[in-house]
């Protein structure tokens, strides 16, 4: 077991359990990782341990995967068992036998094909778009730039985090409100091109957070949101028989004005806005 992350390779990172320590002290297991390279020594199912400020070798490990053992006075030293080569030498300390895994974990190799040094250059001019670095390439802009062909053949990563302008939530499977119209959320879609036999174009679509249930109440010009607000208000509450305790809406016109406040504010009703209206706000 080993406290240091940068030894391992393959790390899979998962709490597995605790390390009881001779003192009683327990330390957390944090992940399993193997130690060594392709063309090196590799040591298998290595704990990672939080706070361990030493590599611990486990014997009976290195016994089953073909390693001989000499322990001396300050050091021990690992054999391969079939070409009795040492392979690797540690030290006690303290009645302790630490291992030193730099020696194989420092030669690490570092393959270089010519897609990724289309991709290094298009790191190197600030991620710059493929099309303009063939550019700056067949005029020979830029000294030192390679004659390649670089090709958008996949997604850059930080290209794609820079653009993106939201990220998605995850689905919420606790429903936060206790009882019906404690908590409605309104929107007005936009006019429709076809008017409705009533003579309508938009729609106020309330839902109600606890049930999901949801209303639409069709209205001719958005300067009717409030009066056709204000009648659900009076008949749904009747219905229900409770009150409704809060809204939450986008802070267009429709919804951000003197009538609406006042009325909220009259029939004590938290009025909150989206966080896209409270950004707007910010602007």
């Amino acid at each position: 077991m080993t406290g240091d992350a940068s030894q391992l390779i393959n790390l899979k990172l998962k709490p597995v359990g605790y390390v009881t320590y001779g003192d009683n002290n327990r330390g957390m297991i944090l992940g399993v990782g193997d130690i060594g390279g392709d063309d090196n020594m590799i040591i298998k199912d290595v704990l990672l341990v939080d706070g361990l400020k030493t590599s611990l070798p486990k014997s009976s490990q290195l016994y089953d995967k073909g390693y001989n053992i000499t322990f001396e006075p300050n050091l021990y030293l690992i054999a391969d068992s079939k070409s009795s080569e040492t392979v690797l030498v540690g030290k006690s300390v303290n009645n302790v036998y630490m291992l030193n895994v730099s020696c194989i974990t420092s030669s690490i190799n570092c393959l270089l094909t010519r897609n990724d040094e289309s991709w290094l250059w298009h790191k190197r001019l600030a991620h710059i778009h493929m099309y303009h670095l063939n550019r700056i390439a067949s005029k020979k802009l830029v000294i030192g730039l390679p004659k390649l062909k670089f090709e958008r053949d996949r997604l850059c990563e930080a290209c794609q985090k820079g653009k993106q302008t939201k990220s998605t939530f995850k689905p919420i499977n606790v429903v936060s409100t206790s009882r019906p119209l404690r908590l409605l959320h309104m929107d007005l879609f936009r006019p429709s091109r076809t008017m409705s036999l009533g003579g309508n174009y938009y729609g106020l679509v309330i839902v109600d957070d606890y049930s999901s249930f949801t209303w639409t109440l069709s209205i001719a010009t958005k300067d009717e949101t409030y009066h056709a607000f204000k009648r659900f208000f009076k008949v749904i509450q009747n219905e229900k028989n409770c009150s409704i305790s809060s809204i939450k809406t986008d802070d267009g016109g429709e919804f951000q004005n003197e009538k609406f406040d006042k009325f909220c504010s009259k029939s004590g009703i938290k009025h909150n806005f989206s966080a896209q209206g409270l950004h707007k706000k910010m602007e």
